[in-house]
């Protein structure tokens, strides 16, 4: 535990954002799970709905600063690109 007032505060500081950021990551890791999900369902209209929630979830994560601009991206690239693969094999 911190002994010096400034870093008392900053341990009080800390412990609000990580609560105030944790809304947004949990939404956005909800929707990712929940696109997963129906793409190992073969639910490709749901789960492109879910995607796009997804995206939109972590487009404002990063826009809020609880993730990186690259981070969210990065993520939200590997998640099309699965929902992508996953509808392309089984209609083709």
């Amino acid at each position: 535990m911190p002994v010096i007032a400034s870093a008392k505060k900053r341990l009080r500081q800390a412990e609000r954002r990580r609560i105030r950021n944790r809304v947004h990551l949990s939404r956005a890791r909800t929707y990712i799970k929940r696109t997963n999900k129906l793409i190992d369902l073969g639910k490709w209209e749901e789960a492109t709905l879910a995607a796009q929630l997804a995206g939109s979830a972590l487009d404002r994560a990063a826009q809020k600063g609880v993730l990186h601009t690259r981070n969210a991206a990065r993520r939200k690239s590997r998640l099309y690109r699965r929902l992508h693969q996953a509808s392309s094999e089984t209609e083709g």
